[in-house]
């Protein structure tokens, strides 16, 4: 072989190696357009290490890996990045603001949580409404308004949001009270506080209503973080489920939205991270 034709067949291997490349590679010498602010559900990434996942997280330009504790915090620190929703609120899912026997511990954890967030850069504090158990919808707005209205001026006071989560109560979460955006939104009316806001989870909230872009038009001031997840099964945001994620988001931006979008699906893909970058590129509009 001459050293012409060596370097001719070097390049054409080199060529068809590039062919054969993940796509989500050659995306990632792009930078993020940067009208979306990013972040990460730590849950949905529970095999791999958290270092590992910041590392991730900061090559992909995302800013925030959430759904994290207090004692999680120095690990981000370390990486430069941030918790965009941070969690550990006492008790579970099922038992929450709706319940009057619940409140004292609640109080008490926003109370000494909030201060804490806020010096860490947290912008936003998880809640959640509790199941009906028999409850009515508006026994339940009751009971959580005035859960609310013992932390609401502490949140205030350190400007971090309390947002309580939108579940669908038809697959994951049976009996979950806050389980459509109008009982949200009515409880946020109730509140009248900038620092109460609803966690619009795009996955729950197209299982139990759908009609998600005209939701948002119509209750962007109250929505202050949303979540993605592929309808059904909550895995990729790719065209193996129902919902078109580009036009959600450009919806997200036209409404003037500062805060974060996490995605929040569990990754099917022998690649999980590979994944995540693509679905981050996919709602990078």
């Amino acid at each position: 072989m001459t050293r012409r034709q060596a370097i001719k067949t070097a390049t054409l291997a080199t060529a068809a190696c590039a062919t054969l490349a993940p796509r989500h590679a050659a995306a990632a010498a792009a930078p993020l357009a940067g009208r979306i602010h990013h972040s990460v559900c730590r849950w949905c990434y529970k095999d791999i290490p958290l270092d590992t996942l910041c590392q991730a997280a900061k090559q992909m330009g995302l800013p925030s890996v959430e759904i994290l504790k207090l004692d999680d915090l120095p690990t981000l620190k370390k990486h430069g990045l941030i918790c965009a929703m941070l969690t550990g609120v006492p008790g579970d899912i099922a038992k929450g603001l709706n319940r009057l026997e619940n409140h004292d511990r609640i109080a008490a954890f926003f109370q000494q949580t909030l201060p804490l967030a806020a010096a860490a850069g947290c912008p936003n504090l998880i809640c959640f409404s509790g199941n009906r158990q028999g409850m009515s919808d508006e026994q339940g707005l009751d009971n959580c308004a005035a859960g609310l209205k013992r932390f609401l001026a502490t949140a205030e006071k350190h400007k971090v949001t309390v947002c309580m989560e939108l579940l669908n109560s038809k697959v994951d979460h049976p009996d979950y009270m806050c389980d459509h955006s109008a009982w949200g939104v009515e409880l946020c009316k109730r509140v009248a506080s900038e620092r109460f806001k609803l966690l619009y989870d795009i996955y729950h909230a197209q299982i139990m209503e759908g009609d998600i872009i005209r939701t948002i038009q119509d209750n962007h001031q109250y929505l202050g973080h949303y979540h993605t997840g592929g309808v059904p099964g909550r895995h990729e945001i790719d065209d193996t489920q129902e919902l078109h994620y580009p036009a959600i988001m450009r919806e997200i931006v036209d409404t003037g939205f500062q805060g974060y979008v996490a995605q929040e699906f569990v990754p099917r893909a022998s690649d999980p991270l590979g994944s995540l970058e693509r679905c981050v590129r996919l709602c990078d509009v």
